[in-house]
């Protein structure tokens, strides 16, 4: 049993914002790295690699110097995953390479639709109208940055669209590792499992990336390491239906990279289409903060 931590609903909120800036120039780099913006173009595989290796190794420097208890892991459902984890990041980094960030980053915002959906077989749980309507919401909202007309339909939208269906499934293990181990350990574990996984996929892709290539797979996996440790810090201290709202940050921060650096404006379809998905998502998050018993936390920050 871990000891919780005080609440401080502000310290929360600042983390999970600090931490959607830095979910935001994971994909930022990551379309640097797969336009060819420093060397030629990088495979979705191997930039999601780099990802791997410098979260595994961030967090293992981190490991060494906080020494935290260890136990043993429910393997299993660490490798389940980790799979669609890695799974959907590499879809969504393949995503950002053709589709503005701001759309490919709303879109992923319907992984907890899917997840919803997705408990209704494999955890048992039943979905009322509120949930439903929610969830048809967020969809019209993808429906819509979609684009479905001859002229403006983006096919690779939809390589975001599988990267929140897979995310969603990944939630489903995110439920079932909960409260079983150490938050710090279930990183740890992912970032291990995910380099292995993610290695062997590269090899067939893989080519020489750059100096500066190499500067941003490396600060992909950085960037991931410290916004998951701020992400967890932020629900170890306030409950998740306070938590969830400054997550939308990551759709701020995601347009606001790419008007900087790829001189791209969100324009009235994106931000329909984002408003209608994060209303929807909101909704359904308020939702289940409503049907659900509060519960004490069984674990601590890291």
């Amino acid at each position: 049993m871990y000891a919780p931590v005080s609440q401080n609903n502000a310290l929360a909120a600042t983390l999970v914002l600090i931490a959607t800036a830095f979910i935001a120039a994971t994909t930022l780099m990551a379309k640097s790295l797969g336009t060819g913006g420093f060397g030629p173009p990088l495979h979705a595989l191997q930039i999601s690699h780099g990802r791997f290796l410098f979260a595994f190794a961030g967090l293992s420097a981190a490991a060494l110097l906080l020494r935290p208890k260890l136990m043993r892991p429910h393997w299993k459902l660490h490798i389940a995953r980790t799979s669609f984890g890695w799974a959907g990041v590499t879809l969504m980094f393949a995503a950002v390479a053709f589709i503005p960030l701001a759309d490919a980053t709303a879109i992923s915002f319907l992984n907890p639709v899917f997840a919803m959906m997705l408990a209704i077989p494999m955890l048992g749980e039943k979905v009322g109208r509120v949930r439903w309507s929610a969830a048809v919401l967020a969809m019209i909202g993808a429906l819509v940055l979609l684009r479905p007309t001859p002229d403006s339909f983006q096919p690779a939208a939809l390589l975001a669209l599988g990267a929140a269906m897979i995310m969603g499934m990944e939630l489903i293990f995110i439920k079932k590792l909960a409260g079983r181990e150490n938050p710090f350990q279930i990183l740890l574990v992912n970032n291990m499992i995910g380099l292995c996984i993610a290695t062997v996929a590269m090899l067939p892709v893989w080519q020489p990336p750059t100096g500066a290539q190499w500067a941003l797979l490396a600060g992909i996996g950085l960037c991931m390491a410290v916004a998951q440790t701020c992400f967890v810090n932020a629900m170890a201290r306030a409950d998740a239906s306070f938590v969830a709202p400054f997550s939308y940050g990551t759709l701020i921060f995601a347009a606001f990279y790419d008007l900087i650096f790829f001189r791209v404006t969100p324009d009235t379809v994106t931000v329909l289409g984002a408003f209608i998905i994060i209303t929807g998502a909101i909704w359904l998050a308020l939702r289940e903060a409503r049907i659900k018993k509060p519960a004490p936390r069984p674990h601590t920050a890291v």
